[in-house]
């Protein structure tokens, strides 16, 4: 079952071969302009306020809003790469049906997306990670574990959101998927500001949205202030979340790719 889903994998790998450069290239550059706008030119403004200090539990503004980069990246690839690349893979090039025409089953073909799913995940982390190393303030050992927590991250993202293209005939419901939901955890995730500033009434759905959970995870790992056992609530919150997608993800491709 393992190799097999390797060698399902290793058709995605392939055709990546064939952009890497320039994958990775906006991998770095883009997080870099990211904090170099929003983490020392609006920190400069924020790191001024006399509550700066209390409010991001004594972090500057560039310290706080880093971490959380290594989470929102990964869930943004990751959903992305869950819903047009997959419908695709069904509909429009039918790669999927011509891996389940070989001897893999459509739970390895699944299992091939699932592995290529993390591998994005690890590798737009790891990108993100370059940069904060860059950064003295960012500059620590716990960005190893970060990176690990930031590919948890999309992978529990990447689970469900295959499950549903996967369910799909047209991509009428991606748009609004990205606007409605991936673009208010983004928002309101916690990566930009503590989550105690939300209205009191936005706090508890705040706190049970699988980024918040990762992007606690990051900025814990980087600034070593994780706490263990809050930490394996995260963990098993996204651990969860993965799980179950990937649970309906295989059910999915099962009943499309019956042959």
């Amino acid at each position: 079952m393992t190799i097999a889903a390797v060698r399902a994998w290793e058709s995605h790998f392939t055709l990546y071969r064939t952009i890497w450069k320039s994958n990775l290239l906006g991998a770095f550059v883009q997080p870099l302009l990211y904090l170099l706008g929003m983490g020392l030119g609006v920190g400069a403004l924020v790191d001024r306020g006399d509550d700066a200090d209390r409010l991001l539990d004594g972090l500057t503004y560039f310290e706080f809003l880093a971490p959380g980069l290594l989470a929102t990246t990964a869930m943004m690839v990751c959903t992305n790469e869950a819903l047009w690349p997959v419908m695709g893979g069904f509909k429009w090039m039918r790669g999927f049906h011509a891996q389940a025409a070989s001897p893999l089953s459509p739970g390895q073909v699944a299992a091939g997306v699932a592995l290529w799913h993390a591998t994005k995940a690890v590798i737009s982390v790891a990108g993100v990670a370059a940069v904060l190393v860059l950064f003295e303030g960012t500059r620590s050992f716990g960005l190893l574990l970060a990176v690990v927590f930031g590919a948890l991250t999309g992978v529990a993202f990447a689970a469900p959101a295959t499950a549903w293209s996967a369910s799909r005939e047209v991509d009428y419901s991606f748009p609004t998927i990205l606007r409605f939901v991936i673009m208010p955890l983004f928002l309101f995730g916690g990566a930009f500001y503590p989550i105690e500033q939300l209205p009191d009434w936005m706090e508890p759905i705040a706190k049970v949205t699988p980024l918040w959970h990762g992007v606690e995870l990051c900025r814990g790992a980087v600034h070593d202030r994780l706490e263990w056992g809050s930490a394996l609530v995260h963990v098993a919150f996204l651990v969860s979340l993965a799980a179950i997608g990937w649970i309906l993800a295989r059910r999915s491709f099962g009943r499309r790719l019956h042959l």
